[in-house]
C-alpha cells in the first residue's frame, strides 16, 4: 500500500470515530461541563503561588516591605487549599463518568452483538467477542474521564501562562514558542505512527483471548489427546506477537519523551542564558524572570502531559475504531414492515429453496415439502446431506438464496425473529447448560416459571431420577456448560427446558442420543404428549424413534430423495428400507449375541456406519 493510500486510510478511519467520540462526550456533557467548571477554579487557584514569586522577590526582599508577606502567604495557602479540593472533586468526578462511560459502552456493544444473525458468529471466535466488549471499550474513560478534561485544563493553563509570558517579555517568550512549536510537530507525527500500533495490539488481544477462551472450554479434548504442548506453544506465540507490538509501541512513546526532553532542555538553557541578558540590560528584575520561569513551566507542564495523554486517546481511538467495526455489523432488523408472529400456528413450508454457506458449494437444492401445523417432520440421511441446515432455516438462523421458508404464510425472511423464536424451543445432541442451578437452566425458556411448573418439566424428563440424588435438588448448581452432570443427565435436563417453553414449533436433534434405551423410552412417552398441537421436527439416526413421524424426509446430497410414512417409505424399498434394515439386522445381532456391547453410544456407531455406507460418495462440507 502506498504512503498516499495509507494516509487516506487513516483519514477515513479517523472521520468514521470521530462521531461515536463526540456521541459519547455529548451524552455526559453535563458531568463533562461541571468538571471543566471545577478545572478552570482549580487551574486558577495554582497560578497564584507562581505569580507571588515576583512580589516576594522585588517587592518582600528587594523593597524590605515585610507588611506584603503575610498578605502573600494567606493568599498561596488559600490558593493552594482550593486548588486541592477541586482536584480531589474532579477526579472523582471524572473517574466515575469515565468507568459509566465504560459500563455503557459494554452494554451496547454486547447487545449489539447479541442482535447480530448467528452466520456472525460462525466467523468470529468468542473470545475475541469479548475482547470487543470487554477490553476494546476501557480506553473511552480517557475521553470522558480525566483525560479529554485534563487536556483542555492543560490548553486553558498554557494559554493562560503565555498571556502572561507576552506581557512579562514578548522576547523570550517568541523563542520559548518557537521550540515549543517545534515539539507539537513531533507529538502530532510521533501519535499518528501510534494509532496503527494499539489498533493491532487490539487484534492480537483477541486472538489470544480468543484461542485460550477455546482451549479452556475444551481442556478435556485437549487433555485427551495430550496437546497441552501444542496449546502452550500456540498461546506462547500469541503472548510473544503481544510482546513485540507493546515493545514496538514502548519504543515509539519513549522516543517521543526523549524529544521532548531534549526540546525542554533546549529552552532551559536558552532561558538561562538569555533571561541573564535581559536582567543585565535592565529590561527584566531578578523578580520578572523568577516568575518568567515559574510561568514557562505552566505553559511547558501541560504539554508534557500531553504526550501521555496522547498515548491514552491513541489507544482510546483504536478501541473505538475496533467497536464501530461491531456496531456497523447488520443485526437482525426490528422494523414496523415486518410482519408480527406473536401468534404461531406452526405452518412451515419449504418452496424451491436453494442454500450455500460457501458461494459455488449448494448444500440445499430445490427443497420443498410442507409441515402442517401440529404434525411430527422427521429428517433422515448421512452426514452432510443438509438436515441440520434445514432446521436452521426454520429457526430463521439463515436464510435461502433461493426460494421461500414461510410459517403461516409469512416469508421468515420479513417477521420479526425476536417475536418468532419466542414461540420455538430445540434440543440438540449436546445441548448448552448455563453455570447455575437446575432450576434455572429449566426456567431459562421461560423465566416467570413458578417452582411447580420447574418441577412438573423435570419429571416429564425423567430429572428426578437424578435430581434425588443431590442434597440441593433442583438448586444445585452445575456448573459450567453443566460440567457437573452427565451427557444424559444434562440432555434430560435440555428436554425439561424446552416442555417448560411450551413452544408451538419443537426441535429435536438428536434429543435422546445420550440416554439408555429405558429412559429414552420413557422420554419418548412424554415427548408424545409434548408434541401433541405443535409442530415438531426431529432429526434422528435411530429409526425407531421416528416411527410414528407423520411425514419422514430422506435427504441426500441436498435434496429430498424420499418423502412418506414409515410404512410407505418400508414398501418403497428405497434408500430409508436399506438403513432400517441394516438398523434392524445389527440388533438382531445383538439379540442372537447378548454377550456383545448394544449402548446406545453403540448403536449410534453402528448406524452412522451403515449411513456412510447407503451415502457413500455424498459427502457435504455442512450438515
Amino acid at each position: 500500500m502506498s504512503d498516499g493510500e495509507t494516509k487516506e486510510k487513516r483519514k477515513i478511519e479517523w472521520s468514521a470515530v470521530w462521531p461515536q467520540a463526540r456521541e459519547l462526550l455529548w451524552r455526559h456533557r453535563r458531568r463533562m461541563a461541571l468538571g471543566f467548571f471545577l478545572l478552570l477554579v482549580s487551574r486558577s487557584a495554582g497560578m497564584v503561588l507562581p505569580a507571588s514569586t515576583k512580589f516576594l522577590i522585588d517587592d518582600v526582599i528587594g523593597k524590605g516591605r515585610v507588611d506584603l508577606l503575610k498578605w502573600i502567604a494567606l493568599a498561596a495557602i488559600g490558593a493552594t487549599v482550593i486548588n486541592a479540593t477541586t482536584s480531589f472533586v474532579l477526579t472523582v468526578l471524572l473517574g466515575v463518568a469515565g468507568q459509566r462511560a465504560i459500563a455503557d459502552l459494554r452494554r451496547r456493544v454486547q447487545e449489539h452483538i447479541g442482535r447480530l444473525p448467528v452466520r456472525y458468529y460462525e466467523d468470529h471466535k468468542s473470545g475475541e467477542l469479548i475482547s470487543r466488549i470487554m477490553t476494546d471499550a476501557e480506553g473511552v474513560r480517557n475521553l470522558v474521564g480525566t483525560g479529554f478534561v485534563q487536556m483542555v485544563g492543560g490548553l486553558f493553563s498554557a494559554l493562560v501562562a503565555a498571556v502572561v509570558l507576552f506581557w512579562l517579555n514578548w522576547r523570550l517568550t517568541s523563542l520559548t514558542l518557537l521550540f515549543l512549536a517545534l515539539f507539537g510537530v513531533v507529538m502530532v507525527v510521533g501519535f499518528s505512527r501510534l494509532r496503527p500500533i494499539f489498533r493491532e495490539r487490539g487484534k492480537i488481544n483477541a486472538q489470544v483471548t480468543g484461542r485460550l477462551s477455546e482451549s479452556l472450554n475444551g481442556i478435556r479434548v485437549v487433555k485427551a489427546y495430550t496437546s497441552e504442548k501444542r496449546e502452550e506453544r500456540i498461546f506462547a506465540g500469541g503472548v510473544h506477537r503481544l510482546l513485540r507490538n507493546v515493545a514496538k509501541s514502548m519504543v515509539g512513546v519513549s522516543l517521543i519523551t526523549s524529544l521532548a526532553t531534549l526540546i525542554f532542555g533546549i529552552v532551559g538553557v536558552v532561558l538561562s542564558i538569555a533571561g541573564a541578558r535581559e536582567v543585565l540590560a535592565g529590561r527584566m528584575t531578578v523578580g520578572d524572570i523568577f516568575m518568567f520561569v515559574m510561568f514557562t513551566g505552566l505553559l511547558v507542564r501541560p504539554l508534557v502531559q500531553m504526550s501521555n495523554i496522547g498515548t491514552q486517546f491513541t489507544e482510546a481511538f483504536a478501541g473505538l475504531d475496533r467497536i464501530r467495526e461491531v456496531l456497523s455489523e447488520e443485526t437482525e432488523i426490528l422494523s414496523a414492515e415486518q410482519a408480527s408472529l406473536a401468534e404461531v400456528v406452526g405452518h412451515v413450508a419449504f418452496e424451491d429453496v436453494d442454500f450455500e454457506y460457501a458461494e459455488g458449494q449448494p448444500v440445499l437444492r430445490r427443497v420443498s415439502f410442507e409441515a402442517p401445523a401440529g404434525t411430527t417432520t422427521a429428517l433422515v440421511g448421512s452426514s452432510g446431506a443438509g438436515k441440520s441446515t434445514v432446521i436452521s432455516l426454520v429457526m430463521g438462523f439463515r436464510h435461502p438464496g433461493r426460494g421461500r421458508v414461510t410459517v403461516d404464510g409469512h416469508d421468515l425472511r420479513d417477521v420479526r425473529m425476536p417475536e418468532y423464536r419466542r414461540q420455538l424451543a430445540v434440543v440438540l445432541q449436546d445441548d448448552f447448560l448455563f453455570d447455575g442451578t437446575i432450576g434455572e437452566n429449566i426456567a431459562y425458556g421461560k423465566p416467570g416459571a413458578t417452582r411447580e411448573q420447574i418441577e412438573r418439566a423435570g419429571r416429564l424428563a425423567r430429572c428426578e431420577e437424578f435430581i434425588g440424588g443431590f442434597e440441593h435438588g433442583y438448586d444445585t448448581v452445575i456448573g459450567e456448560r453443566g460440567v457437573k452432570l452427565s451427557g444424559g443427565q444434562r440432555q434430560r435436563v435440555s428436554i425439561a427446558r424446552a416442555t417448560l417453553a411450551d413452544p408451538r414449533i419443537l426441535i429435536l436433534d438428536e434429543a435422546t442420543s445420550s440416554l439408555d434405551s429405558e429412559n429414552e423410552a420413557a422420554i419418548q412417552d412424554g415427548f408424545k404428549r409434548l408434541k401433541e398441537g405443535r409442530t415438531t421436527f426431529v432429526i434422528a439416526h435411530r429409526l425407531s424413534t421416528i416411527r410414528n413421524a407423520d411425514q419422514i424426509l430422506v435427504l441426500e446430497n441436498g435434496e429430498i430423495v424420499e418423502r412418506g410414512t414409515h410404512d410407505q417409505l418400508l414398501a418403497a424399498s428405497g434408500r430409508y428400507r436399506e438403513l432400517y434394515e441394516k438398523q434392524y439386522n445389527l440388533q438382531m445381532d445383538q439379540f442372537i449375541n447378548p454377550g456383545e456391547d448394544f449402548s446406545p453410544r453403540h448403536e449410534k456407531v453402528a448406524i452412522g456406519e451403515g449411513l456412510r455406507e447407503a451415502g457413500a460418495g455424498s459427502g457435504l462440507p455442512r450438515d
